[in-house]
């Protein structure tokens, strides 16, 4: 039985979706190289890699394709925002009992915060 897709993203899909995002549609050419120009040669991918993970996002429906020729170009479906608050649904979900006010309280008890940050987050809890 193969395993179960995870309705969240991986590092490595992570990765293709912010490509795809910045520089819109794309062949899985053109995403792998803009993942190698910033990717240090330890960590390039080989094509049939991206190839396999653009697919995986297809089926999860983050993105779709459409011939070019013989090329296949991907497009985003989901935008970034969209992606980002559905993750943090999930972590809300998975870690904090569906309660925002503990995923905040998590984040504020954090140790490494900037005095800055906290000042930016009291002006937004004031609006």
């Amino acid at each position: 039985m193969p395993p179960r897709q995870s309705g969240t993203l991986t590092e490595a899909e992570l990765r293709i979706m912010n490509v795809l995002w910045r520089k819109g549609p794309g062949t899985v050419q053109q995403v792998l190289d803009s993942i190698n120009l910033v990717s240090s040669p330890a960590s390039s991918l080989a094509y049939n890699s991206v190839l396999t993970t653009l697919r995986v996002l297809e089926k999860k429906a983050y993105l779709k394709h459409l011939k070019d020729g013989r090329a296949h170009v991907y497009t985003p479906l989901v935008g970034q925002q969209e992606a980002t608050r559905s993750e943090i649904r999930h972590l809300v979900s998975r870690f904090f009992r569906n309660s925002h006010e503990e995923l905040v309280l998590n984040v504020l008890e954090d140790q490494g915060i900037e005095p800055l940050e906290l000042a930016r987050l009291r002006q937004m809890l004031d609006r």
